[in-house]
């Protein structure tokens, strides 16, 4: 049950994922979930015997499930790294990271092949976990998740407060929480590891109970943290749109009237000019040069202008002074709300 709802999140979060796989050009956390939520998905109790049962039944789709989380949490742990850093890891790190995600790969089929394993079973580590091979399968599995989302976590805690944009911060804060509540489940298995190998069965019924709250509540707060990016930034578009439509038709009247007499030096229309592909403040802002061009080249045009037409050029000028310059827009939703000050460090 905890994990067809942790599944269930994971891919919730996919979803949320979805609508900007097109532009966005790294694909890193979408394939990172992708890979997580296909792993849990793997350990739900129907999924698991039909799939096991087609690979001959000795559980090796538990060894697949568990490498494809590793993968997965690699993954993830790098995108947000990535996000969060003024500057992009060097190419070694990220080498050295695959590379020790390679081993930890291998480690995890090596104490496989050494667990006495013969019949499928959907609680793998409660019907094997007494044997030596099942602890150390376990434990290099959750030593290596536990140390990524705790780098993960100091990063996000680390870099908070300098996200440019509110829902960056409180985003990171959420991905933080969930860091926090992934170690406690970390410690909770590996206590349920030792606890099985002394035969403890009181203390690991406790630390079940443990696991089993951490765990759905890491996956909740990691993927409410990792989805209220990409949808704020949805919302925020669409309102920005909406307002940039907004301006644009109020400016128009005042565009005419200020540069009737300069047709030379202005668009071709208000707005069909640029091409279409631009982003809309570039109109905002080519006809709000153009108008003040006028002002300042025939003070006299200032009397073809009324009050409503000077309120429209004051909040059009706000809005434009609000919003940063396209260019550095498109770079910053690029390095997923980087730092405000590089040299801030």
């Amino acid at each position: 049950m905890i994990q067809a709802i942790a599944a269930s999140v994971i891919w919730g979060l996919v979803l949320c994922l979805l609508p900007g796989s097109r532009t966005r050009k790294d694909h890193s956390i979408l394939f990172a979930a992708i890979a997580i939520a296909t792993a849990l998905s793997l350990n739900v109790d129907p999924i698991f015997i039909a799939g096991d049962q087609a690979l001959g039944g000795r559980n090796l789709l538990d060894l697949s499930a568990n490498i494809l989380m590793v993968v997965g949490i690699y993954f993830l742990s790098q995108a947000i790294v990535r996000a969060a850093e003024i500057k992009d890891a060097p190419v070694r790190r990220g080498r050295r990271g695959l590379l020790i995600l390679g081993l930890v790969s291998a480690g995890l089929v090596l104490a496989f092949l050494r667990i006495e394993a013969p019949v499928s079973s959907t609680r793998f580590m409660l019907d094997y976990g007494d044997q030596p091979a099942a602890a150390v399968y376990s434990a290099i599995q959750f030593v290596y998740i536990g140390v990524v989302v705790g780098v993960t976590g100091y990063v996000c805690v680390r870099f908070r407060r300098r996200m440019v944009t509110s829902y960056f911060r409180v985003a990171f804060a959420l991905i933080g929480i969930g860091c926090s509540l992934a170690l406690v489940l970390v410690f909770a298995v590996l206590g349920m590891d030792v606890a099985h190998l002394l035969r403890q069965q009181s203390t690991m019924e406790q630390l079940a109970a443990v696991y089993d709250t951490s765990f759905v509540g890491a996956m909740v707060f990691l993927c409410a943290g990792l989805a209220l990016p990409p949808v704020a930034r949805r919302i925020v578009r669409r309102a920005q749109l909406r307002t940039q439509a907004g301006l644009l038709e109020n400016l128009r009247s005042t565009w005419e009237k200020a540069t009737a007499t300069r047709k030379d030096g202005r668009l071709a229309a208000p707005a069909a000019a640029i091409q279409p592909s631009d982003p809309e403040t570039r109109r905002l802002h080519r006809m709000l040069v153009e108008i003040e061009d006028a002002l300042l080249m025939d003070p006299a045009t200032a009397k073809l202008l009324d009050e409503t037409d000077f309120q429209t050029l004051s909040r059009t000028e706000d809005y434009l002074a609000s919003n940063q310059d396209p260019q550095d827009f498109r770079a910053g939703l690029g390095r997923w709300g980087r730092t405000k000050d590089p040299s801030d460090r």
